[in-house]
């Protein structure tokens, strides 16, 4: 939650399916057929506890380690590149020990809570580079760090949501609190903020965090919550808990007709969660609820990182912000209204040019 001209790569299941199979697990197995020789190119992925097919950043810092393999000519496995999941903190450690004795050259630790991990093990193996996704590892020459302007797409849901909602009630659903998800709860209320006053509306803006980033259960009781106080709109920073909000939307549009009035839509988050929308409605139509996703392109910065180690200029000692000037952060095109679009892309040109400063911690 998270990446120079950059491609845009759309995070979709499909690209998962197509580019790995997903049997790699605590302690995978080098495998993943063919030899490779460019071993200094070599590259791993250490996920932190939500797994690599989390529909968000995991699964999106995959798909940018397969394009880069590709783009490299790499196979998956030894020399080549490889994830290595972690079902829970304790995996962390194992996980680099087990790539650096694999022979990785960069190994890519996924959000803040691999920081410490990364940061002893760049210690330890100075041969090694390493990248904190998520976070700042400062002082190690061996370690990059990439962060993400996440607030400023998550102002252009702002707008899209403020737009879009019918009731003037809207939510926003964190994971845990912190920094990170700071900056999409502060960039959304602003967003929303902004376009209520232009549109002299007042708009409600539901708020609350679940505390972790995997009970999808809690943050489902959260959205039920949410949809009985008339939000009809609802942004999630929160992970693969946020399966939880998507499931309680189901629950209430399958109940209604695919044109009613009453639908409700969600936010995706880090990566394109559109799979995650599909429903069938009340009439028998099939639809979808995934209003838009704010994209953190973990994917584009992995890819980034990844190719310049390739090439012998590895950003060993640097902090790489990726933002909307080069696809770092951005909005799908999703569901979004054809002029609720030109809306969300007017404030997109208006962020880039300084018109509109987007706060990074939410008021108090």
């Amino acid at each position: 939650m998270k990446k120079i001209k950059f491609k845009k790569v759309l995070a979709t299941g499909t690209v998962l399916a197509a580019g790995i199979a997903l049997t790699a697990c605590s302690g995978a197995k080098q495998n993943g057929g063919g030899s490779n020789k460019k071993s200094s190119a070599s590259v791993a992925l250490i996920t932190d506890t939500a797994g690599v097919d989390d529909h968000s950043f995991n699964q999106s810092g995959w798909e940018g380690m397969v394009a880069y393999g590709k783009s490299q000519g790499l196979k998956r496995g030894t020399n080549g590149y490889q994830y290595f999941a972690s079902s829970s903190a304790s995996d962390f450690t194992p996980n680099i020990n087990q790539a650096v004795a694999a022979g990785y050259k960069t190994i890519f630790g996924v959000g803040y809570s691999l920081k410490g991990a990364i940061a002893s093990a760049a210690k330890k193996h100075t041969d090694k580079n390493f990248v904190i996704i998520d976070d700042v590892i400062k002082g190690q020459k061996n370690v990059a760090s990439a962060n993400f302007k996440s607030q400023d797409a998550s102002y252009m849901a702002g707008v899209v949501a403020a737009r879009t909602t019918k009731t003037n009630v809207v939510g926003f659903i964190g994971g845990v609190h912190g920094d990170i998800v700071d900056l999409f709860d502060a960039g959304f209320a602003k967003g929303v903020q902004d376009t209520a006053k232009k549109m002299g509306k007042k708009i409600t803006i539901l708020n609350q965090y679940v505390g972790s980033f995997t009970a999808a259960d809690k943050e489902k009781s959260i959205a039920k919550a949410m949809f009985a106080k008339k939000a009809d709109v609802i942004f999630h920073a929160s992970g693969s808990a946020g399966q939880g909000l998507f499931s309680e939307a189901k629950s209430v549009n399958e109940g209604l007709a695919a044109n009613s009035s009453k639908k409700v839509w969600v936010i995706g988050v880090d990566s394109d969660q559109s799979n995650l929308g599909k429903y069938k409605s009340k009439d028998g139509k099939k639809s979808n609820l995934c209003l838009t996703s704010v994209m953190t392109g973990v994917n584009v910065a992995v890819k980034d990182i990844a190719t310049k180690a390739a090439k012998g200029k590895f950003p060993g000692g640097k902090q790489l912000v990726y933002g909307l000037k080069n696809n770092g952060v951005y909005l799908t095109r999703g569901y979004v209204a054809d002029s609720i679009w030109k809306q969300a892309q007017t404030a997109r040109s208006q962020i880039l040019a300084g018109k509109i400063s987007v706060p990074s911690h939410p008021s108090k």
